[in-house]
């Protein structure tokens, strides 16, 4: 299975200190943000890794390279414009060869079993699998709504009608989807993914949620940005920071 990391967002709201560096290499515990997400992978044994582009592109390229260093292959998308999570995936659909892709926002840091989402969603033959949690402060970021089922039925209030009772969730930034949900979707132009997940929930396809209890950060602002530098430090967030003895690509 291939994966993609969504890094081509502009940073706005990290500024100053995204004004020379783009916020997928700001440091936290010592190591660039978008590298801890690469770390997850490939514990999970997830080593092919597309990454799209557009703020300070070079910089990220030049950081991370081909991948080789961390025993992995990256292959990097370049977005003239921002094309959204819709427009982005369109864009290098052709490289996932049919397979379902698994998807991670470049400023979100998470501890999760991978392997146990990617499980869900075959035996569930779901379209769509996304990573929610409990949050108080869900609507703020999104609502999710989920049935008993683990269906999501609505997402920020549309989708199916509201009498389905539905439990909300906020959407965690992980998600997992068929190649099929892009068909719809304009290459070169911006859109959201969601819309495609929208469209999905109403045609009757499973698109489901998967239930995340540990360890998330949305690094989005200089005080989660604190916050997290101060998780990592104080050990709360387990992935290593420390690159294993790499294994060559094979």
């Amino acid at each position: 299975m291939k994966a993609m990391i969504l890094a081509a967002g502009l940073g706005t709201r990290l500024r100053p200190l995204t004004n020379t560096m783009p916020k997928p290499l700001l440091p936290v515990g010592g190591t660039p943000l978008i590298v801890w997400n690469l770390l997850l992978l490939r514990r999970h044994g997830i080593r092919d890794v597309v990454i799209n582009l557009h703020y300070l592109a070079p910089m990220i390229q030049q950081a991370l390279g081909d991948g080789s260093k961390y025993g992995m292959r990256i292959s990097y998308s370049h977005e003239r414009v921002l094309l959204g999570t819709g427009g982005a995936l369109k864009q290098v659909e052709g490289s996932f060869n049919g397979e379902p892709i698994l998807v991670l926002n470049g400023d979100t840091l998470v501890e999760i079993d991978l392997e146990a989402v990617i499980a869900f969603h075959r035996t569930r033959h779901a379209a769509a699998t996304l990573v929610v949690r409990t949050d108080p402060d869900a609507a703020s970021w999104g609502l999710v709504e989920m049935d008993d089922d683990q269906r999501i039925v609505r997402i920020t209030g549309k989708g199916l009608p509201s009498p389905i009772l539905a439990h909300p969730r906020m959407f965690a930034g992980v998600h997992l989807l068929h190649p099929r949900l892009l068909r719809d979707i304009s290459k070169g132009q911006a859109s959201s993914i969601i819309d495609a997940y929208l469209a999905a929930i109403q045609r009757g396809d499973a698109v489901l949620g998967f239930e995340h209890q540990g360890y998330w950060s949305d690094v989005g602002t200089p005080q989660r940005y604190s916050q997290a530098e101060h998780d990592a430090t104080t050990g709360m967030i387990q992935l290593s920071s420390r690159l294993p003895t790499v294994q060559p690509v094979r």
